[in-house]
């Protein structure tokens, strides 16, 4: 065992044996169909924190042909899979954090030696009595292993991006350390396996990549390996179960990763941090300052401003990634930095419509914090602060004070453009931003006739607090936003909801730009004896239901 070469099992076996440990050893399953064949070249990105490393240290120890494979997989869900005793080790692992090399080195000269000398170290140490045509040069010696052992590398390479977010600006060093790992590994049938993980996809030049034999599974596209991004669903509220945690908090806080095949990822540090310490709190974004955040909300590209406005009032943005170049500074327009974002872990993103979206409250305090003291922000940050006073004045029923603290969002958005319920529907969204710590907040929810404009459903541990359905209207007085409500029976598809109901109407009037608002309480059962009074069509009614349970499973137990 090396320090390199057959590391062993022991820092997966750590991982193990923590208090909380969910098992991702299925991931090794799609790892052996493709070893030996042409796809074996893997890179997986994701945000920090994400358990990048703990995934790293699991596939060194499988494939290591001196750890205790069974006494560490024995027992987990790998073990069950045809491939488990096949592939178990029965390989020569290297295994590198090449963060490493990095910060023991002055230039990429000096790192890419150290880290060929080191691997050869121990290579030649392990096997003394080979021939070797140049014991300097490592793909050389890595060959005459491999035509000796008739047994192939896995190469296990953690922090492989550093040198893209630490030489930001040294482009031929980047270069340089691209055209080693492509010389190395690429053709070479001593490759059984190369797994590579960081936080950035592979750096593109123009629109190529230097190491195009890898296939990628980032943030935007992890494709059949989503389930290991994070944790999932079902892991976490298993978690939740077993420390007496409330569910549907911790998805408020930590859920919001959404991939294809309808996979949600939570944040492994945030919900193990919440379990450990019994508290939902910010967790992930205590890693790093939120001054990195702030560096690229402050850039100064068309549309961006606009961009992180609409995504702090809960709306999606549709971006294209195809101009982004893979690192930290060739960013040319908007949507490059909210590319870099989606793998930073600061913004979700939706393959199928290509948009983006703060992903969870952890995250958009980070955005909150990030914008404080940045320039041009004031009024946003002032907007955000007073929504918990606008939300208290709902509460009370004080329409008047209702209509001014929206008239303050109105202002702090004043560069949108505001001509219309969708733009109004923003800034509202923006000033009740506090409202997510109790309630589930949905958009355009379906009812009888209709979509509501807002819909505030209090969570379970919130429960003592009022439903709130805000409808809006353009040019009318609110007035008539209440009586929509009652018409087309929006209060109905709220019956599995039991208690009190606000219906806030907000209107603009366009001429003198003001809002007025008018506010009313129900019961529930008898609002919804009325509406069912008032409605004389019932087309749609079984969709809103329907959605409705799907999304409020979790308030009924």
């Amino acid at each position: 065992m090396g320090i390199y070469l057959n590391p062993g099992g022991e820092s997966f076996g750590m991982a193990v044996q923590s208090d909380i440990y969910v098992d991702k050893t299925g991931m090794l399953a799609y790892l052996n169909s493709i070893l030996g064949t042409e796809k074996r070249f893997v890179c997986i990105s994701r945000p920090r924190r994400f358990g990048k490393s703990m995934a790293a240290h699991m596939v060194a120890a499988y494939y290591d042909r001196t750890a205790d494979g069974n006494g560490l997989f024995g027992n987990l869900s790998i073990s069950g899979h045809p491939s488990f005793l096949q592939h178990q080790g029965k390989y020569d692992v290297i295994q590198l954090n090449m963060q490493d090399f990095l910060s023991n080195a002055e230039t990429m000269e000096d790192m890419l030696g150290l880290l060929q000398k080191s691997i050869l170290w121990d290579l030649l140490e392990e096997y003394q009595d080979f021939r070797y045509f140049d014991t300097t040069n490592l793909i050389r010696t890595m060959s005459d292993i491999y035509r000796n052992t008739k047994r192939r590398f896995i190469l296990v390479i953690d922090e492989w991006d550093c040198v893209f977010r630490e030489y930001k600006e040294r482009a031929d060093d980047q270069k340089r350390y691209l055209d080693f790992l492509r010389v190395w590994m690429k053709d070479k049938p001593y490759i059984g396996l190369a797994y590579m993980t960081g936080i950035l996809p592979i750096k593109k030049y123009g629109s190529h990549s230097a190491l195009n034999m890898f296939w990628e599974f980032s943030m935007e596209n992890p494709n059949v390996l989503a389930e290991y991004v994070g944790f999932t669903e079902d892991e976490v509220r298993a978690l939740c179960d077993s420390y007496d945690m409330d569910f549907d908090e911790c998805r408020s806080w930590y859920d919001g990763y959404r991939f294809q095949n309808a996979i949600s990822a939570y944040n492994p540090r945030s919900v193990v941090g919440a379990m450990t310490t019994k508290v939902f709190d910010t967790y992930w974004n205590r890693t790093e300052t939120y001054e990195a955040l702030k560096i690229y909300l402050d850039m100064n590209f068309d549309g961006l401003r606009e961009s992180i406005l609409s995504l702090l009032a809960n709306e999606r943005v549709r971006i294209d990634t195809g101009t982004f170049s893979n690192d930290m500074t060739t960013l040319n327009r908007a949507d490059d930095v909210m590319t870099l974002l989606v793998h930073l872990g600061y913004l979700g993103y939706d393959f199928g419509t290509k948009e983006v979206f703060i992903p969870n409250r952890e995250i958009a305090q980070e955005y909150v914090n990030a914008l404080v003291g940045s320039t041009g922000w004031k009024e946003v940050i002032e907007a955000v602060k007073a929504s918990d006073r606008l939300l208290q004045a709902t509460l009370e029923q004080d329409a008047d004070m209702v209509a001014d603290g929206i008239e303050k969002a109105h202002a702090a958005m004043s560069h949108l453009q505001y001509n219309d319920e969708n733009s109004l529907s923003c800034a509202i969204s923006l000033a009740y931003y506090s409202a997510k710590r109790f309630y589930d907040v949905m958009r355009e929810f379906p009812s009888g006739k209709g979509y509501a404009d807002l819909v505030f459903l209090p969570r379970p541990r919130h429960a003592e607090k009022p439903a709130i359905i805000i409808e809006l209207k353009w040019n009318q007085d609110a007035k008539a936003a209440i009586q929509q409500i009652k018409e087309k029976g929006y209060v109905q598809a709220l019956e599995s909801y039991k208690g009190r109901i606000l219906l806030v109407g907000i209107a603009y009037d366009k001429r003198t730009r003001k809002h007025n608002c008018e506010i009313e309480e129900f019961e529930i059962d008898a609002a919804i004896a009325e509406s069912e009074k008032e409605m004389a069509d019932g087309v749609g009614l079984i969709e809103a239901r329907a959605v409705l349970s799907a999304l409020r499973v979790k308030h009924l137990g």
